[in-house]
């Protein structure tokens, strides 16, 4: 039996801003894709406790006021997203995250920030990021790899970019859609191809760290980009490299 029997457990957040150092947690899904059936998803509003900058909002849709009067506690929001991702886990699914290292990181800081238990602390997640997998598939592909991007590329619909729901559904199916056309993906046991990606994000970021470094007018970002995967460890906030 390969990884792609099983159901694929997929996370998304909306947050305040792009660096999990110091922005927080506005909007989280955790979506339980089984096949063809519907998925089921579970989604959370937080107040994050701090102004939510216009550009954030611009992205995502959600304003400072909507959160503050109807989202809930972050804290209460954090331990809830944990505890049904550990429940996953436990039960033999693989966790997708498109872009695995921001949203992962961004829950394990707003977990240490609350003093909640953190997803790996309680668990070892197996990770699939759709876009390392895609990246190392095609690797010369040209254009943009964002989330609604790969879904035109395996024949994804979409539900709706930026909404969490939308983004932890469509990326579980990104990836199904990566195995089906790539066979060997599927076939490779799971705990191997997470070691894989470690590796090949290790070397995709290389490679963008040398573009940067090379590219007059990028050179200043080349210092900023991580090769860690799936999780970060602590960092200085003087940036995050994409």
């Amino acid at each position: 039996m390969t990884w792609t029997s099983r159901p694929l457990c997929g996370l998304d957040l909306e947050t305040t801003g792009v660096n999990p150092e110091v922005d927080r947690i506005v909007s989280a899904a955790v979506a339980l894709c089984d096949g063809g059936r519907p998925a089921r998803v579970s989604q959370w509003l937080a107040d994050p406790g701090v102004p939510i900058p216009p550009g954030a909002t611009a992205v995502h849709g959600i304003t400072t006021e909507a959160a503050r009067s109807a989202g809930r506690p972050a804290a209460v929001v954090v331990a809830e997203v944990v505890a049904a991702l550990v429940e996953a886990v436990e039960a033999g699914m693989p966790l997708v995250a498109m872009n695995a290292p921001f949203d992962l990181t961004m829950l394990e800081r707003e977990a240490e920030r609350y003093d909640v238990r953190s997803l790996f602390s309680a668990s070892v997640p197996l990770v699939l990021d759709p876009r390392i997998l895609d990246k190392h598939v095609d690797r010369y592909r040209r254009g943009s790899r964002r989330l609604e991007d790969l879904c035109r590329t395996y024949g994804v619909v979409h539900g709706g970019a930026h909404d969490a729901g939308a983004d932890a559904v469509a990326a579980c199916e990104v990836t199904a859609a990566i195995a089906d056309e790539y066979p060997w993906i599927g076939k490779t046991p799971l705990g191997e191809l997470h070691e894989q990606q470690v590796r090949w994000a290790a070397d995709q970021q290389a490679g963008l760290r040398e573009h940067f470094a090379a590219t007059p007018g990028k050179e200043y970002r080349a210092a900023s980009v991580r090769t860690d995967w799936p999780l970060v460890p602590p960092m200085k906030s003087e940036g995050w490299g994409q």
